[in-house]
């Protein structure tokens, strides 16, 4: 395709004619000529935003694009209702490129009863990937937005399911190669496939209805820095057992692998959770199939404490993500 906006022909046929779940809260959607999108709610209800690109990668870009922004209003205690897009792509990609790219984030949407309702779509020398951006809106109930800020002294810290799943799945995909080298294809096979684990929707869901604190969830910089932000934000001090951190076997395989540390690589589709009841809060989870654990405790205090069997040592603000030394 030629720089410029893509071709109303290829916008109908690959993108426009994709799009299928509809909600009754959007009033206007994705159309041809259409730079807005908009929003009915309820007068009890409010809007919840949150956008994000995807830059890491170009493997499986439309499939983690709609997973990270829906998990960021997830992590708010909002509904996703819809997303309007930017998909910016390199001279020379293809009608098939953008056709697959927006199949993945369809799929994703249709899972989850998200509906597409608008963005841009262009071919630029701007970028040499695909670089996808997505804005996601969501609604709560008035009272119950959760921010990352909320988590009290005494709270217990939670992690859902396991680290560093969306870094493994990635770094399997764009280095299988490497990895058959060593492991057999069944490894390499199961450590893609954690990308089935990315939505925290359910969880955050649960959450919600058991009246927790505070939720944020682990993206760049992996559990080391969502641990830094929640606490930074929160004003309050953490004491982590380490060992206590969920994670699979595959993960630790794949960052011995290549040298990295896998508490610092983006992990989509782990929540950190601050509950008053944390015991109470896992049984809960654990009841709807998500696995989850009690990591720590939020205390008075500015001290971020990782502990390790009698060693103990300080959390660090959050640095480059460990993705970017493999990919």
């Amino acid at each position: 395709m030629k720089v410029g906006k893509v071709p109303e022909s290829v916008l109908k046929r690959s993108v426009l004619r994709q799009i299928h779940p509809r909600r009754e809260e959007v009033v206007l959607g994705a159309g041809v000529g259409e730079d807005c999108a908009a929003v009915k709610l309820a007068e009890n209800e409010m809007f919840v935003i949150s956008t994000d690109p995807v830059t890491g990668t170009a493997t499986d870009i439309g499939n983690l694009a709609i997973h990270i922004t829906m998990n960021d209003l997830a992590s708010s205690g909002a509904e996703p209702i819809g997303v309007m897009l930017t998909i910016l792509l390199p001279e020379g990609a293809g009608e098939d490129d953008l056709k697959k790219i927006m199949g993945q984030m369809e799929q994703v949407c249709s899972q989850m009863n998200v509906q597409i309702m608008g963005g841009h779509t262009e071919v630029t020398k701007a970028v040499n990937q695909p670089l996808v951006n997505v804005c996601g809106i969501g609604k709560a109930q008035s009272g119950q937005l959760v921010s990352t800020a909320g988590a009290k002294p005494g709270d217990d810290i939670l992690a859902s399911k396991w680290i560093g799943l969306e870094g493994t799945s990635i770094i399997a995909k764009e280095k299988e190669q490497e990895l058959l080298s060593r492991y057999p294809l069944h490894f390499v096979r199961e450590s893609q496939a954690f990308d089935r684990y990315l939505s925290v929707l359910p969880e955050a869901a649960a959450a919600v209805k058991s009246g927790v604190s505070a939720m944020h969830d682990v993206t760049e910089g992996g559990i080391f820095g969502a641990l830094w932000e929640l606490a930074e934000s929160s004003g309050v001090g953490l004491e982590i057992d380490l060992r206590k951190i969920p994670v699979k076997q595959e993960t630790i395989e794949v960052c011995e692998f290549f040298g990295i540390n896998p508490y610092e690589l983006i992990s989509s589709g782990c929540m950190l959770m601050a509950s008053a009841d944390g015991n109470g809060l896992v049984r809960k989870l654990e009841r709807e199939g998500i696995h989850a654990v009690v990591i720590g405790k939020a205390v008075e205090g500015n001290d971020r404490i990782l502990l390790n069997g009698e060693e103990k040592r300080f959390l660090e603000p959050p640095k480059t993500d460990e993705l970017y030394k493999v990919v």
